[in-house]
């Protein structure tokens, strides 16, 4: 597909960042931050889509997709990025180039339609979920996660200097929305409701704090067991289940 004037920069920002991606994610680093946050992620995508057919949203080099795949019926994956594609293709994936606001899927053909870590960067968040209810057939979900306005991680990124990807990209370089909870109800496409919600890290700091065993252990514990509580509402990832009518 070609770019778009609100894509082109997101999908050169992405291919760049293909090539440094993976260095702190797994396989080289099992237990760390990373680790977690996908281990949390994938905690709802298989309780919910084990044995059905899933679409991951943002699949980006396919770390998520090479383990949905163990799981799911089928799995498919879509991200806006060729070079990021480029390595999910060479893991044997499924996988198509286009944009969540414009899936290059038949209605109804998944039973789960998934996205981490990419709504926040599409400025149209309701079209993007409206996009993905419309492949979900009727009584499946969609796992959206959002970054949490209310979290700490949003005031560090607020008020911190910004990331880079390379000595010469920052993360300003590409558009991030922050959004309450709340905004969740309002844009919920028709025919689908709420159904639950999911807090990803809440109480873990920073990759800093998972170097070492003991942080591994300590926040792993606690992130897993306070997911599902009221606490999730300050969760730096806010991961919401859309059930479709």
């Amino acid at each position: 597909m070609s770019p778009t004037p609100d894509t082109k920069d997101t999908r050169a920002y992405y291919d760049e960042f293909s090539r440094s991606y993976e260095a702190h994610r797994r396989p080289n680093d099992p237990h760390g931050y990373h680790a977690l946050i996908d281990d949390l992620e994938l905690d709802l995508v298989e309780k919910l889509g084990r044995g059905k057919d899933v679409l991951e949203c943002g699949c980006g080099t396919g770390l998520l997709l090479d383990r949905i795949a163990g799981f799911a019926r089928s799995a498919k994956g879509v991200d806006l990025s060729p070079g990021m594609l480029e390595k999910a293709t060479e893991r044997g994936l499924d996988v198509k180039e286009g944009s969540v606001t414009a899936l290059p899927y038949d209605d109804e053909s998944f039973d789960v339609a998934c996205s981490f870590k990419v709504l926040a960067h599409v400025p149209d968040l309701g079209l993007a979920l409206s996009e993905m209810a419309r492949v979900t057939r009727p009584g499946g979900v969609v796992i959206a996660e959002l970054y949490n306005a209310l979290s700490l991680r949003a005031l560090l990124k607020r008020f911190g200097p910004s990331g880079a990807i390379s000595s010469r990209t920052k993360e300003s370089a590409v558009y991030t929305r922050f959004d309450p909870p709340w905004i969740l109800p309002r844009i919920l496409p028709p025919g689908t409701r709420l159904e639950k919600t999911r807090g990803v890290r809440i109480v873990t700091p920073g990759a800093f704090a998972m170097r070492n065993v003991v942080g591994q252990k300590v926040f792993r514990a606690a992130e897993f067991m306070l997911a599902d509580t009221p606490a999730r509402y300050f969760g730096g990832f806010y991961v919401a289940v859309i059930r479709k009518d």
